[in-house]
């Protein structure tokens, strides 16, 4: 604070101090808050919230207990630690996340790839294949913790929605399948290709046990029907009840019917991850992998529930560093790679979930689970956890997804098949992989591909639109205007030139006048420049004008730094099409004219 003599001035510059307090406390805050969303909702607490998020808790909670165990299974991992995958990891996301109905834990898809990733590293269910299917939690949350910090959330933006629809549902069909040999009985080796599976599935037909899959078929009737009749009772659940007793009841262990047996009991322990190097650098690859796919499912899923509440806003990056810290976090208590899921989101926010407390409630009783139940699970059949699964997966299979590409795009339709083929065939991370390439590949061939119009005026008005759209537009033989929809960049120079000449050659001799409608190009690279000062200086040895008209302001600067609007000359640049045509038939240049000047002056120099 200044002293002076002048009281006023004193006064004056204590509330600046103050105002200037007020501020930076404010700034803190909203910093503070960006990172533990918790403080944005904790603080203002209600108690009406309370009864929401305790019936969502509790029920997404008892939904959890068969489905992580029978997750776990895919993941090739003991039943229990799908019960631990649902402890830490829920109430950090709880701490972290944006969203407050999204529900985090083992997911079908993530179990999947991690018996992808490790299965090939080593034997499924030994104490090997169990350290390293934690430390590759630990890796997958590092991954997206890095990407959510340096605010890569957009690189998830490169998997179409067309090649997720195909990945997904093959996946799916991987998934229900390999849980064959649980629903009837006999032996079927390991595989991630659906051919395999199902010819081992036929070659064993003959030893395929009555009771195990009459088991598998009631729960699976038992499930569809509740689901169907009353979504709101936890399905699964009842199902696994049902499987309990009726093995318990008629000793069908001594028919043959395979149980999940002695389930530990306790609260996961402390563990370190394995911090070997080459195992670390095996694992990369799915680790990348899981993380983007997961978090793909995770903001999907976060993004439609947020759609329906308007009291807070999903923030991308801060998702990412959320489900990183949730699985880095978990890494540390015999957790497995987790991420949020369809279902139970679906579920949490039907039976009314308020704020991330609910998750921290399911939680809660995940652990009491631990500490006092496991024993009840010793006669859960494990046809019953392949039932669950089953009608998990099969629902992601998107059947309505391929109906509509079909009949709208089908470009995108053939991406999902090749997608779908390619991961029924290949595999699980191969077909990712193809995906992702395919992504890639669409994205350049579009941007280096885009379209490219001729246009013409409309009679009687100012609007100019595509001739080969329009019949009744005016054409002109001395005249070409060519709409470019796209950046103009390196990689699509060719392909602008390549258009310009063929139309120009269409126009023959008579062509006297070329206008660039730029209301498309968003932005030219150093390349693109250079290529645009080359066709003007094309044009002029051919005695034809270049016009440009709605050059947008970022354009605009980049032409000004390259001196290319000083070349071309400040009267050859127009506001509209309209402005530039009428230019060109009154035998004038636009600085003859005010309204062209601000157009030409607001460059950033």
């Amino acid at each position: 604070m200044n002293i002076t003599d002048d009281g006023g001035l004193a006064v004056v510059s204590l509330q600046q101090e103050k105002a200037t307090s007020i501020i930076s406390s404010f700034d803190y805050s909203m910093n503070i808050k960006q990172f533990f969303p918790v403080l944005d909702w904790l603080p203002h607490y209600q108690k009406r919230q309370l009864e929401g998020d305790l019936a969502a808790g509790l029920t997404v909670g008892v939904m959890l207990i068969p489905q992580g165990m029978a997750y776990a299974m895919i993941a090739g991992l003991p039943p229990i630690y799908g019960l631990y995958a649902a402890t830490v990891p829920l109430i950090i996301y709880a701490l972290l996340g944006t969203s407050r109905q999204l529900a985090v834990g083992p997911v079908a898809m993530v179990s999947l790839l991690t018996a992808a990733g490790v299965s090939t590293l080593a034997e499924t269910g030994s104490e090997t294949y169990i350290a390293l299917a934690i430390t590759l939690a630990f890796l997958v949350g590092m991954t997206q913790f890095l990407l959510g910090a340096f605010r890569l959330g957009f690189l998830v933006n490169f998997l179409s929605h067309p090649v997720i629809s195909g990945f997904t549902s093959a996946a799916a069909l991987i998934i229900g399948l390999s849980q064959l040999k649980h629903l009837l009985g006999i032996d079927i080796p390991r595989s991630h290709h659906i051919h395999e599976i199902l010819l081992n599935a036929i070659e064993g037909a003959g030893d395929i046990n009555p009771y195990t899959l009459a088991i598998g078929l009631g729960g699976i009737l038992l499930i569809l029907g509740i689901k169907k009749w009353k979504p709101s009772i936890p399905a699964p659940l009842l199902a696994v009840i049902f499987g309990i007793l009726a093995v318990w009841g008629l000793g069908l262990t001594e028919q043959g019917v395979k149980i999940v047996g002695k389930v530990p009991q306790g609260l996961p322990a402390f563990s370190m991850p394995v911090w070997d190097l080459s195992t670390l650098e095996s694992l990369i690859p799915i680790a990348l992998t899981i993380a983007l796919v997961s978090f793909m499912e995770s903001i999907a899923v976060a993004k439609a529930i947020q759609a329906k509440h308007k009291n807070y806003k999903v923030d991308s990056n801060q998702e990412l560093i959320a489900l990183g810290l949730a699985n880095v976090g978990g890494s540390f208590f015999q957790s497995y790679p987790v991420t949020g899921g369809f279902s139970r989101t679906a579920v949490n926010d039907q039976a009314g979930a308020q704020t991330g407390l609910a998750a921290i409630i399911s939680a809660g009783l995940i652990l009491l689970t631990l500490l006092f139940l496991t024993p009840l699970f010793y006669y859960l059949p494990k046809a019953i956890l392949a039932s669950v699964i089953m009608v998990a997966v099969f629902g992601l299979i998107d059947w309505k997804e391929v109906r509509y590409l079909w009949k709208t795009d089908r470009t995108d339709f053939w991406m999902l098949l090749i997608t779908f083929v390619a991961t029924l065939s290949l595999g699980i991370e191969q077909g990712i992989g193809i995906g992702v390439l395919l992504s890639l590949a669409m994205v350049i061939y579009r941007t280096t591909r885009p379209h490219v119009a001729e246009l013409g005026q409309i009679p009687g008005t100012h609007f100019y639109r595509n001739v080969g759209r329009f019949d009744e537009v005016v054409k002109r033989d001395d005249l070409l205007i060519l709409r470019f929809d796209a950046q103009l960049y390196f990689a699509n120079i060719s392909y602008f030139r390549d258009k310009l000449e063929e139309l120009m050659a269409k126009k023959g001799k008579a062509l006297k006048y070329v206008i660039l409608n730029a209301d498309s190009i968003n932005k030219m690279d150093s390349s693109a420049i250079h290529a645009l000062a080359e066709v003007w200086e094309e044009l002029n040895t051919q005695g034809i004008q270049l016009y440009l008209s709605g050059v947008k302001g970022p354009v605009r600067d980049a032409l000004h730094r390259a001196g290319l609007i000083q070349k071309i000359g400040q009267d050859h640049f127009f506001l509209s099409v309209q402005e530039a045509v009428d230019a060109i038939d009154a035998g004038k240049e636009a600085d003859q004219g005010e309204k062209f000047q601000p157009y030409t002056l607001q460059t950033n120099h």
